[in-house]
């Protein structure tokens, strides 16, 4: 960072704060959310062991928060494991008669007085440090989508990754740093589940799977490989990439023929497809009552190389990064909503000012919204 940056942020920060005594972002006026001051902050709690595939949860804007949540979770993730792989010490503890059960969220509701003590977690004091954090590329005091979607990808990347390093402690038996397929079992939500469930007939915990990850062809999985095989779409493995067309094409292909003809691509990926097109261009036609058969033959053909009428694992490649949305395409996705909420000039762009002006759309996700009057907050990031 430049020294006429640093003289700027350091010139903003002194004119912010002499305004910290009179303005807060719990009781401002000049909020357009001004409906939810005096608010209190609550850390999510959505944890389970069997993640939902239907829902991308976006992890929070600030790295303090994320931390708290963690830990939360970490509290969460050993009791259920406990309560999944050692049933009987569950059952133990609850029937002992001298059993003395501590507090469950005694340290949640400490992280909540915290991040709710203006003193201690003042949220403008909390944008001004971040602010030049993110404003870096380049770093001329304004935040666009593409420095907001690199933090928010950041962060991510970062959650994703403490749950695949927590996961792996579980399988590798041996502690050596790495699973192999025979130290590897599949979650127990999966060994529970029926037939219908996401995965269970499918490749998804099977050691083909298992293979496609392991990127050196050692035979294990150390953590980056590991942690593809939890999250293949953000993995830059062709081999996994191949297995996940191989996948689409095993649970599209109703007839058995090891192909993907146009009926099965129309009443199924076209419309991953389509709706992953129309997010990212922000129209809505997909609502429309008119068939998309003409659209849907176009692409068809498009992917169609050999025109043979059908669809084959390598011929899916080019769109598989559509069935599958990376953490890329979240993190894009939640640095325009914020941007188009807090964006007071509409030049699409931050400025710390109107970050400042809008401090609840980047908390929005820790909000308590268990409160009646809240209802009408547009918070489809939570």
């Amino acid at each position: 960072m430049g020294l006429g940056s640093v003289l700027v942020y350091t010139i903003l920060a002194l004119l912010v704060l002499l305004f910290l005594s009179s303005y807060s972002p719990f009781n401002t006026t000049t909020n357009h959310h001004s409906s939810n001051r005096h608010r209190r902050l609550k850390l999510r709690s959505n944890f389970t062991l069997s993640p939902s595939h239907s829902h991308h949860q976006p992890v929070p804007f600030d790295p303090l928060v994320a931390e708290l949540e963690r830990n939360r979770e970490d509290k969460q993730w050993e009791k259920q494991h406990i309560q999944h792989s050692h049933a009987e010490l569950h059952h133990h503890e609850d029937s002992a008669p001298a059993h003395e059960s501590q507090p469950e969220w005694e340290d949640f509701m400490n992280a909540e007085d915290f991040i709710n003590d203006e003193d201690k977690f003042n949220v403008t004091s909390r944008l001004l440090i971040l602010f030049p954090k993110i404003d870096v590329d380049p770093a001329d005091s304004f935040i666009d989508v593409h420095e907001l979607t690199t933090w928010n990808l950041q962060q991510a990347h970062r959650e994703v990754l403490h749950r695949s390093q927590r996961e792996m402690e579980l399988h590798d038996k041996n502690r050596d740093g790495f699973v192999s397929f025979s130290e590897y079992d599949p979650p127990s939500w999966v060994k529970s589940a029926d037939k219908d469930s996401f995965g269970y007939d499918m490749g998804w915990w099977k050691e083909e799977h298992f293979n496609a990850s392991d990127a050196d062809g050692d035979g294990v999985l150390n953590l980056t490989e590991f942690n593809d095989f939890l999250h293949p779409a953000d993995s830059n493995n062709t081999k996994l990439q191949q297995w996940l067309c191989k996948e689409e094409v095993r649970e599209r292909d109703s007839d058995r023929d090891g192909k993907v003809n146009f009926k099965e691509f129309f009443h199924g990926l076209f419309d991953l497809v389509r709706n992953y097109d129309e997010e990212e261009s922000h129209t809505d036609s997909h609502h429309s009552d008119n068939p998309m058969d003409v659209p849907a033959r176009k692409l068809f053909a498009q992917l169609d190389q050999d025109g043979d009428g059908y669809l084959s694992e390598t011929e899916l490649l080019p769109i598989i990064g559509k069935l599958h949305p990376s953490e890329y395409y979240y993190a894009k996705q939640q640095a325009e909503y914020i941007i188009s909420q807090a964006d007071g000039d509409k030049d699409g762009r931050l400025t710390l000012h109107e970050m400042i002006e809008n401090p609840y759309v980047f908390y929005s996700a820790i909000f308590n919204d268990d409160e009646d009057d809240y209802t009408d907050y547009h918070d489809e990031f939570r």
